[in-house]
């Protein structure tokens, strides 16, 4: 993967270099109009939707990552990086999820692309080491390499399953566009003011489900949904880490389904775009059923079909919660 990645960033700067002519006559002044749109390239699906939202008609949004594919595996092609070089905003994540992105900004024209860290600056949580309970079981030396190799970092990435946080980084988005382009920045304010709406009635209907639920404990495949338990005061139990292709050993596998049946926890939810093959060993040992949980870190081809977006996933995870913990 590392030659890989050194491959198409040579490649980038390369292109960088063959068109330095034209790059010295790029300047960094906000556009004021005209017929081109800013090209907002995007690095998950719930910054592609806010993007979308929030610059309407007047923006060309593009997620790098395609339909159906995890981002914790998602790897750019140099078509991609080459495509990237001509964003006019770059807008990611952050907090470790993209482990390729410090390299590919290092090689964006800072004159012409205005680069958006979308979660710095929240109130990130710490990323858990160890989601299971080992139980007394000492790791082998393999399962310890592989928790390095999947280590994202300090801290949990998932922030935009928080509605609020997610409001937070659209604001970043919003003041980027309204940056690059003044003669929409109102457009662009009207757009986020009803975004943001569309999420604090969403944060509100949270609350609301919450607070009448006689459980406050949910089981999940991976370690994604911290944020919303947290924000509602609810208890994740992952049967993996922050890395969906993590797995639990023999005795993590016993230890969770002594846990369902020991805290009467009723499904065992596993996610989109991650095999639900852990999820319904444990469920059909602990004599329990199964649901579908969606982290939202990208979208199918069903899923754009339907029409469906972050609002309406967001709510349909609210429903499968509402069951879950009643």
């Amino acid at each position: 993967m590392k030659k890989s990645l050194l491959a198409i960033l040579s490649l980038v700067t390369a292109v960088s270099i063959a068109g330095c002519g034209a790059a010295e006559q790029t300047t960094s002044t906000p556009q004021s109009g005209g017929d081109a749109k800013p090209k907002v390239y995007t690095t998950i699906y719930p910054l592609e939707y806010v993007a979308k939202r929030i610059g309407g008609e007047h923006v060309e949004v593009t997620n790098m990552i395609p339909l159906g594919v995890e981002p914790h595996d998602y790897e750019p092609t140099a078509k991609d990086m080459v495509a990237l070089a001509n964003a006019d905003v770059f807008a990611y994540n952050g907090s470790g999820l993209e482990l390729w992105v410090d390299k590919a900004v290092s090689n964006l024209d800072k004159n012409k692309t205005v680069i958006v860290n979308a979660s710095e600056g929240l109130d990130l949580l710490k990323a858990s080491k160890d989601e299971h309970d080992h139980e007394g079981e000492a790791a082998t030396e393999e399962h310890a390499k592989e928790q390095h190799d999947h280590d994202h970092g300090e801290f949990d990435p998932h922030v935009w399953l928080d509605p609020m946080k997610l409001k937070a980084q659209a604001e970043k988005v919003k003041n980027t566009l309204a940056q690059k382009d003044q003669a929409h920045a109102a457009d662009f304010e009207k757009n986020f003011a009803q975004l943001a709406a569309d999420l604090d009635k969403l944060d509100q209907d949270f609350n609301t489900m919450v607070s009448a639920a006689p459980k406050k404990e949910f089981m999940t495949s991976h370690s994604a949904f911290s944020y919303l338990a947290k924000r509602y005061g609810l208890e994740q139990v992952a049967i993996s880490g922050l890395n969906p292709a993590d797995e639990p050993s023999p005795g993590e596998l016993k230890s969770l389904v002594e846990h369902v049946k020991e805290h009467n926890i009723s499904y065992v939810m596993f996610e989109t775009l991650v095999s639900p093959k852990v999820a319904e060993v444990i469920a059909k040992e602990a004599g329990v059923k199964t649901a579908t949980l969606n982290p939202l870190e990208g979208l199918t081809e069903d899923d754009v079909k339907a029409g469906r977006d972050y609002l309406s996933i967001m709510r349909d995870n609210m429903e499968t919660l509402k069951v879950a913990l009643n």
